[in-house]
């Protein structure tokens, strides 16, 4: 008797394990987030220049992708990004508006929110650096003290 219970119970083991070995893993990889680059560098841009770059977002997995939201680190930096559902393999692109009117380095970074299962919040930055603006020459002040000489008319 020992040895009947002993056998079925291994076979139960057994037909168990191989019963799990034939199932597929449920999802898959899921939607995954991939970009062309992390960095943009302007370099040095000029002041009030046309301060726009593009990050290309491609769903590298097998579900689609989903952007919740593009958020800059500050009011300077201005992110737009569409969040229609990305087939996996399609690529979108996310817009990225930096104020050059204001002079200096630029070191921000825009945080990009979605259901990618690689990344489901990824930061990507931009740098550079914005020049000062160009001095306009002043036209010469005609004189407006109360000593200047009145011209009198005749």
């Amino acid at each position: 008797m020992k040895k009947l219970l002993f056998t079925l119970g291994l076979s139960a083991l057994f037909l168990g394990v191989s019963a799990q070995d034939n199932q597929k893993p449920v999802g898959g990889t899921g939607p995954m987030l991939s970009l062309d680059k992390e960095v943009h560098d302007y370099g040095n841009i000029a002041n009030g220049a046309n301060g726009t770059c593009e990050f290309t977002v491609t769903n590298t997995g097998d579900q689609p992708l989903i952007i919740t939201s593009c958020k800059g680190s500050c009011g300077c930096t201005v992110p737009k990004c569409e969040t229609a559902p990305i087939k996996p393999g399609d690529k979108t692109v996310i817009t990225v508006k930096y104020d050059t009117k204001r002079t200096g380095p630029i070191n921000k970074s825009v945080t990009i929110s979605s259901n990618a299962t690689n990344a489901p919040e990824k930061i990507v930055r931009i740098t550079g650096n914005v020049e000062p603006a160009a001095e306009t020459p002043t036209s010469p002040v005609k004189d407006q003290s109360p000593m200047a000489p009145v011209e009198k008319g005749h």
